[in-house]
This record gives structure tokens, C-alpha cells and sequence, in this order.
């Protein structure tokens, strides 16, 4: 039975029109063989970073608003252009905004949220036989204003269109699919044919950077199976899917590193509730991001409290907290997190066992460490992370070799 295909294409995929016409010859086939076709395309190659910056030439702080206004236009010139395509060939296309597409979201600028689609349109011109062509990343509000999604947003929006067609999601990058590691820091990494929600979720959110947890985190709601190929071949790498779908559960899935991280510890801290709330609120109000969090058992009716952070935060952290009444701030620059992941990990031992005789063996110290259900963090030195990596794909067969 021929179906609804949802595919969506990122800037990389699209950054000019010889790519733009491989995509369009590669869907002609799929829809010459019965296949009703829906595609989210993103702007050309950096369009919206460029857009930003003509922003950002005027005013540091342009309006989210007319932000929103502005880098909108990207996507839609490359609907446009890909709709054009497709006429040229004789089919039959029509390129549809975020607002035409019936993309309803939320009032947050620069990171709406969808609240609903309306896919009334979409099916008309799907029964019609018209190849529909969605720009990704944005919609509007009940106001009638254009937002945009955030990072990931054309993902959100391909898996979002899926759910409401109950089609097949494809999304199509410049890479064949998820990797164990990011190939780009270790060139053995290998390629992961199925991974599930969780352990893909996971990952994002502690520094892999194929897929925006909000998308899988919308998969895994409306449980749509989300396929990640690479645009140029066409080949479908990776399943993203649910747990209970995977031929087979590892101990650990994919390592995730986040570089430039520094590590905070705020000394002789009473050990009073209050006195922690002054801490973390003052660094909410001055909007600095923070990450693992741990503290000391008290002694003397004190604690030491560390976390993470960007290293780009810390002169703002600093600021921020000048003017507590803590005795000392120690802060360790230049450091990596390195994270495993693997829904394994839930009904297997010896994991932390493992990974801490690893670090014996190198001997090297890691500065804190945190756990999830599905995951262990490690903070290193930069220059520990290297080697920390290939010992551990080696370990757990993360590795080509």
C-alpha cells in the first residue's frame, strides 16, 4: 500500500540549487511510485545566521518580534525555489509558509512551541496529487504573528507533520545517520542502526548535536519512528524508535562530549536551604546556565557546592556573585564532559565499575561525576578527553575497530 512520506531537508542540504535538484530527482521517484509527498525544507546553507547578523548590525538586542520576521524569510525562499524545481519537471508542487501549513504555536518568540496543526490544507493538496512543500522552523501564533522554533526547529516541525499524518519521518543531513561518537572528535565512531527515544534524548541534551531533543521527545509522544539518512546518498542510516522495539539493548548506545566547559565550587556555603536558594537564584536572575550540580556532606554546619557550566558564563558567574558572602570561588577552566548513554545500563551492574578502572588504567582524575537512569558524566581536562575516548569506544564497543 503506497503511503504519506514526510522528509525533511537542513541548510546544508539545501545550501544551492545543484543539491536542491538531486533532492527534488530523488523524491519524482518516490512519487512515481504511488507515494503521496510532504517535505520540510530549512533555509539555504547559513541564510539564518546571516540574517542574525544583518540584525545584530543595527541593534545588539534587535526586538524578538521582527527577529522572527526577518529570519522566517529564509525558509521560504527555499520552499520556493525547490516548488520552481519541481514545476520546471511538470510536477505538480505548492509551497506552503509555516501559517499556510497550519502551524499553530505558542507566543514565545525565537523559541515558539507547536501547539496544534491544522493539516486540512496539506490533505486537500495531497488528494489533489500536489508534491506539498513545508518551510520548517516556524509558525504562527493565535495573534497572527510569526515565530520560530529554536534550535531544531525544522526537525520539530517534519515530526510534528508526521504525527498528525501518521506518515513515515525521514530527516535528511550531511551525515549517514546517529553515531556512537561524533565522528568528527573520534573518526572510528560507529554507526548506530537503531537507537530508541530515551538514549537519543539523552544524548542531545548532554552534547550530541544531530538531533534537538525537542523532536524526539515528540516522537516518542505520538510514537513516530524517526529516520535519519544522509542527503546526498539517500540512505537511511539510523531508527530513532522505542525501547521496546530495539533488536537489541547495549550496555551503553553513544558517548556525548561537551568541550569549554568549566567547573564552579562554592566554598564554606551554610548549610541552610536559604543560603543555597540566594546562590542558584541569583544565578537564574542573571540568566547563567548550569549543568551538573553537586555538594559536600556538611562539616561544622558547612558545604562546598560545585557545578558546571559554560566557560563562556564564567565572567558573568563571577559578577553575579561577587557580592555573596561565600569565602572563596575556585573555578576549573578548559574542561570536557564526557557522557555515556545506554538504556542498558538499567538492568546491568558493573558499569561505573568499568568506567572508573578505565580511568585507574590512564591514570587520570575526573572532577565530578553525575548519574542517570540511562547515563554516567565525567568532568576532565581538555587534553584527558582524547584518550578517555578511545578507551571507552573500545571498551564498549562504541568502535569500527
Amino acid at each position: 500500500m503506497k503511503k504519506i512520506i514526510v522528509q525533511k531537508y537542513g541548510g546544508t542540504s539545501v545550501e544551492n540549487i545543484k543539491k536542491m535538484k538531486n533532492i527534488v530527482n530523488r523524491v519524482i521517484k518516490l512519487y512515481d511510485e504511488g507515494h503521496s509527498i510532504v517535505l520540510v525544507i530549512s533555509a539555504m546553507g547559513k541564510t539564518t545566521d546571516h540574517l542574525v547578523e544583518m540584525a545584530k548590525a543595527i541593534t545588539e538586542n534587535p526586538d524578538k518580534r521582527e527577529l522572527d520576521m526577518l529570519i522566517s524569510t529564509g525558509e521560504q525562499v527555499s520552499v520556493s525555489l525547490i516548488s520552481i524545481i519541481f514545476k520546471s519537471l511538470g510536477y505538480d508542487s505548492i509551497s506552503l509558509t509555516g501559517y499556510q501549513a497550519g502551524i499553530v504555536t505558542s507566543s514565545d518568540y525565537n523559541k515558539g512551541k507547536i501547539a496544534d496543526i491544522d493539516i486540512s490544507k496539506i490533505k486537500k493538496y495531497l488528494q489533489e496529487k500536489k508534491i506539498v512543500i513545508v518551510a520548517g522552523f516556524q509558525g504562527i501564533t493565535e495573534n497572527g504573528d510569526i515565530t520560530t522554533l529554536g534550535r531544531g526547529g525544522s526537525d520539530t516541525t517534519a515530526v510534528a507533520l508526521a504525527a498528525k499524518l501518521q506518515s513515515i519521518c525521514e530527516i535528511y543531513t550531511d551525515v549517514d545517520g546517529i553515531y556512537a561518537i561524533d565522528p568528527k572528535k573520534y573518526k572510528n565512531a560507529q554507526l548506530l542502526s537503531e537507537i530508541s527515544y530515551e538514549e537519543m534524548m539523552e544524548l542531545s541534551n548532554l552534547g550530541a548535536k544531530v538531533m534537538e531533543m525537542r523532536s524526539v521527545e515528540m516522537g516518542k509522544i505520538f510514537n513516530v519512528p524517526i529516520h535519519i539518512g544522509n542527503s546526498v546518498t539517500g540512505i537511511i542510516g539510523t531508527i530513532i524508535k522505542d525501547e521496546d522495539q530495539l533488536m537489541e539493548k547495549k550496555i551503553i548506545t553513544g558517548l556525548a562530549t561537551e568541550h569549554n566547559v568549566a567547573m564552579v565550587t562554592i566554598s564554606d556555603v551554610l548549610y541552610q536551604s536559604g543560603d543555597i536558594y540566594k546562590i542558584f537564584n541569583l544565578l537564574s536572575e542573571g540568566e547563567i546556565n548550569i549543568d551538573m550540580i553537586s555538594q559536600t556532606a556538611p562539616i561544622d554546619g558547612k558545604i562546598n557546592v560545585s557545578l558546571s557550566t559554560p566557560s563562556l558564563d564564567v565572567d558573568s558567574l563571577k559578577s553575579v556573585l561577587k557580592d555573596y558572602h561565600t569565602h572563596k570561588l575556585y573555578v576549573d577552566e578548559n574542561m570536557t564532559k564526557i557522557s555515556v548513554v545506554g538504556i542498558g545500563m538499567i538492568d546491568q551492574s558493573g558499569v561505573a565499575s568499568k568506567l572508573f578502572n578505565i580511568f585507574d588504567n590512564l591514570g587520570i582524575h575526573f572532577k565530578q561525576v553525575t548519574t542517570s537512569e540511562i547515563s554516567i558524566s565525567f568532568i576532565v581536562n581538555n587534553e584527558d578527553s582524547y584518550s578517555l575516548i578511545e578507551e571507552i569506544a573500545k571498551a564498549f564497543n562504541l568502535s569500527n575497530n
